[in-house]
């Protein structure tokens, strides 16, 4: 295998198929990428085999000598990141071994056999569906932050992709807190829920970051496929049924304050400074026309914050995690805010007014 390119044709690949190698491998093949160079250019890909990541490289790249070899992930990616901008490069592998050349630097890398590198399975999708890259961004960034980490009940540790009649629907939470987003999408099959693991969203966040053609998601049994431009990002699904979102969500509340979001979320960054470190957690007394934020911590510090609102209610005391609404109020990108609740037992459903295509739920804490 021998072939000539540029830093830049092959530096952002690099950087995305590196991102899915795990520091901390079972097999030492999956700290390699597996880079195949052929008549139509250059494919890198890498794999923890639960998630794969295939970028096809055709511009800016000549293929001298058609092959296959594996290359240590990380140590490639830092020799392309440290080369000067504009720089030429040659690699080329002959038995374990594979040399990186670019002007009068020389690399010797350590290669592994490509019989030992593992492939993802993944099979046909029983349904696809062509999104705009904005769309699946908008769907990954208004829910991601609710997904758990490491908890225990495995299936939260991930986001719920929902395709139905008419919409495309990402829902994530962590047993505290809920996120729902929708874009409209017209299909003609049955409704299909499918879990996707916690770093298949993370790696297809990274994959939407930039702006590029429209993101093609194929649903399989145990599997989703995506495909954006160059790249094909497969991912195993997790196995395990995700909690009816829909009866979470509060459809009837007798209390709700209509706020400007951005007062809002400076507010709470600054009360959160003087919150308890370890619970997070502030009261809010709603009163008519003004909000009351209130944080304190075991070192008896105080703060206090005072938000005009719309809120023309009784006077109610609530508790929250104020790391909780900051998410929300980060997430959101309406002017305004809107905040409901029953009681002051009850958990908070918060959405722009006007915008119908997210929701969040919080649920309430003990002060």
């Amino acid at each position: 295998m021998k072939f000539t390119t540029t830093r830049e044709a092959l530096l952002r690949p690099i950087q995305l198929v590196t991102g899915v190698v795990e520091r901390r491998q079972t097999l030492p093949v999956l700290s390699n990428l597996l880079v195949n160079a052929d008549s139509d250019g250059l494919s890198l890909t890498g794999t923890d085999l639960e998630v794969e990541l295939n970028a096809r490289v055709a511009d800016g790249v000549a293929v001298d000598q058609a092959g296959q070899q594996t290359l240590p992930a990380r140590k490639l990616a830092d020799i392309w990141r440290s080369l000067p901008d504009g720089a030429k490069v040659t690699v080329q592998s002959d038995g374990d071994r594979a040399v990186v050349r670019s002007g009068r630097s020389r690399f010797t890398l350590a290669t592994l056999p490509v019989a030992d590198f593992p492939k993802v399975e993944s099979g046909p999708g029983d349904v696809e569906v062509r999104l705009e890259r904005g769309a699946v961004q908008r769907l990954l960034e208004r829910t991601a932050f609710s997904m758990a980490q490491q908890d225990v009940r495995y299936f939260l540790n991930g986001m719920l992709l929902e395709v139905g009649d008419d919409h495309v629907r990402t829902v994530a939470t962590d047993g505290h807190r809920l996120a729902v987003c929708s874009v409209p999408y017209a299909t003609s099959g049955e409704r299909k829920q499918a879990i996707v693991p916690r770093k298949g969203v993370l790696e297809l966040a990274r994959l939407v970051a930039d702006d590029g053609d429209d993101v093609v998601v194929a649903l399989g049994s145990n599997h989703l496929r995506a495909t954006h431009g160059g790249y094909t990002l497969t991912t195993k699904l997790v196995d395990g049924r995700f909690p009816d979102y829909e009866k979470v969500i509060p459809r009837q509340s007798r209390h709700a304050l209509v706020g400007d979001r951005e007062a809002l979320r400076q507010a709470f960054a600054r009360a959160s400074i003087l919150s308890n470190e370890k619970y997070r957690g502030v009261r809010l007394i709603l009163e008519p026309a003004q909000l009351t934020i209130q944080a304190n911590n075991p070192e008896q510090e105080e703060a206090e914050e005072v938000v005009a609102v719309e809120y023309e209610g009784a006077r109610l005391e609530i508790g929250f995690n104020v790391s909780y609404l900051q998410d929300v109020l980060g997430a959101l990108d309406s002017e305004s805010v809107r905040v409901s609740v029953a009681d002051a037992n009850s958990s908070a459903l918060i959405e722009g007014p006007g915008i119908d295509d997210a929701v969040y739920v919080v649920m309430p804490m003990r002060l």
